[in-house]
């Protein structure tokens, strides 16, 4: 259930109906918004005195949560969700573009990367240093020392870093040197990683796994947000589906359907989603007119000579193409872009 706080509700007032919340067995989550409050009490609703908590102070009404995912609900918070991160601002009007290499190769490849991405008008740099790949022969990145490289990138150009964890035990040291920690897809319901990473300050990127559904992606997040974290952003990077001709099929209907059920912002992925560089452009133009919040793009020096997913890799004149084409639809979206 929420607990709607009136408006110019005194802090003593929430104070006293978090302990409230407490005192009957149920875990509170706040979330302060412009006009209002709301406190999530999250629990066995059924012997919880809906009455007692109604007549409290500075309580407006107090409503059921009907979605499984009671944080993540629009029920419970209708305002957008902004996630800002340094150079990175995501959600409420604002489109955030993520781009750089799959890998993290080498420092000058990722400050050539980083420089690149900046002037073309990207607002975070992207860059993996810890690398799950299917095969284990393949390339695993170079774990702290590409993290040490993705830091001297931030402090060369200013872009915020959003960097791949994928274990619990490496949240505290990725953290350590990223702005944003993203989940990728194979780990969407590693739900000890989601916790951990909810326990962290840092904003988090949660992509959707290859099969999951619409509702296991928002309870993936609730994880995170029920672990304290607030600042979550949702990713949809494709789903496997029968077709053959792309790497994964890229549902676009995803984005306005989010927006429907949930106040968190969406990132769209059109370079997972397609698998094939000449597509890109245009699902990631196709992305912003749904309504994303957000890009992630692969964008590596030269793409014939990548570690990992080459294929998929823009070079630095085709980002600089398809910036001044998402610009356009940004501008008919009403959307600030840099």
């Amino acid at each position: 259930m929420i607990i709607v706080m009136r408006r110019g509700a005194q802090e003593q007032d929430i104070q006293h109906m978090i302990q409230q919340v407490e005192s009957l067995g149920m875990k509170p989550t706040l979330l302060r918004g412009t006009e209002r409050t709301v406190i999530a009490a999250i629990g066995d609703e059924r012997k919880v005195p809906v009455g007692m908590l109604e007549s409290g102070p500075g309580v407006d009404e107090v409503l059921p949560v009907l979605a499984p995912y009671k944080i993540a609900s629009l029920e419970t918070k209708s305002e957008p969700t902004v996630v800002r991160a340094g150079s990175l601002n995501v959600g409420g009007g604002n489109l955030g573009v993520i781009a750089g290499p799959c890998s993290v190769e080498s420092e000058e490849q990722i400050i050539e990367s980083a420089r690149a991405v900046k002037k073309a008008g990207a607002t975070a740099l992207r860059g993996g240093a810890f690398k799950p790949r299917t095969s284990p022969y393949s390339f695993q990145g170079h774990k702290e020392a590409g993290l040490k490289m993705l830091a001297a990138a931030r402090q060369e150009t200013g872009l915020a870093v959003v960097t791949e964890v994928v274990a619990g035990e490496d949240v505290e040291l990725v953290a350590k040197y990223a702005d944003v920690l993203q989940i990728g897809a194979r780990n969407m319901q590693n739900y000890r990683l989601l916790e951990a990473c909810g326990r962290t300050d840092r904003p988090i990127l949660l992509k959707r796994g290859p099969s999951a559904t619409i509702e296991e992606l928002l309870l993936a997040a609730e994880y995170i947000l029920d672990a304290g974290n607030q600042q979550v952003m949702l990713c949809e990077r494709g789903i496997r589906t029968f077709e053959a001709h792309t790497r994964f099929t890229l549902p676009l209907a995803t984005v306005p359907y989010l927006h429907s059920k949930t106040h968190l912002p969406v990132v769209v992925d059109p370079s997972h989603g397609t698998g094939h560089t000449p597509l890109v452009a245009a699902m990631a133009r196709a992305g912003i007119a749904a309504g994303a919040d957000g890009l992630i793009v692969e964008v590596h020096p030269n793409p014939e000579k990548a570690l990992s997913d080459g294929y998929q890799s823009m070079t630095f004149p085709q980002f600089e193409e398809m910036m001044a084409g998402c610009r356009k639809v940004a501008a008919a979206m009403e959307m600030k872009m840099s």
